[in-house]
């Protein structure tokens, strides 16, 4: 009888465990079709065009959020996705987009801040030095170096964290270290399945070093 309580717990476990693997196959399927559609419209469709495109690309992170709501990962990407598209958005209009965008961050950060290379402290701090201040929105020098440097504690290879790093050092008129994370960022190793996204970043790092060659 023992022997066979064992061995019906066994068989629980290792379906548990099948059920788990498809679960994050599944997810993990999702978020790269997230990341693809993103790239897409993010580097590859002209900047005019982009603003109609984004509503389509938030409501699927939505649908992928709701699926998944205990993971980091699809809230990661709605607030990308929402970043990018209060930046083409532009105006009052853009600062409720992009509170959104903060609070999906926030909450993700909670769940798990190392998911994809502290993606939610990387989004918070491009946020932060992004939008204006008080008493127009929240923006906030400080906060975005505390979040970039809680990001690049967690993932300091990472290609997103030394770039936005860079980007922020350059407003800050601190050309030297812009230079170094740029740079650090554009030797970053390439993501597999991200090789569009790695394009057009590669892109973006190799002007913000022009320009502080010019």
């Amino acid at each position: 009888m023992k022997r066979r309580v064992l061995l019906l717990a066994g068989a629980g476990l290792a379906f548990a465990l099948h059920v788990q693997g498809a679960f994050a196959d599944d997810m993990g399927t999702a978020i790269s079709d997230l990341g693809h559609a993103w790239a897409k419209v993010y580097y590859q469709t002209p900047e005019k065009q982009q603003e109609a495109q984004y509503p389509a690309l938030i409501a699927q992170a939505d649908a992928v959020a709701k699926q998944y709501p205990a993971k980091a990962e699809p809230m990661i990407w709605q607030a990308i996705i929402l970043s990018s598209y209060a930046k083409v958005k532009g105006g009052l209009g853009a600062l409720d987009v992009a509170e959104k965008a903060r609070d999906t961050a926030m909450a993700a950060a909670k769940i798990d801040e190392k998911a994809l290379d502290a993606g939610a402290y990387t989004s918070l701090g491009v946020l932060y030095y992004k939008v204006p201040g008080w008493p127009l929105g929240f923006g906030s020098d400080k906060k975005a170096k505390e979040y970039l440097d809680r990001a690049m504690a967690i993932a300091p290879g990472s290609v997103d964290v030394n770039y936005f790093y860079g980007e922020f050092m350059i407003e800050q008129g601190d050309k030297k270290k812009a230079r170094t994370f740029l740079e650090k960022a554009l030797q970053a190793p390439a993501r597999p399945g991200r090789e569009d996204a790695d394009a057009g970043r590669k892109q973006e790092i190799q002007a913000d070093l022009a320009k502080l060659d010019g």
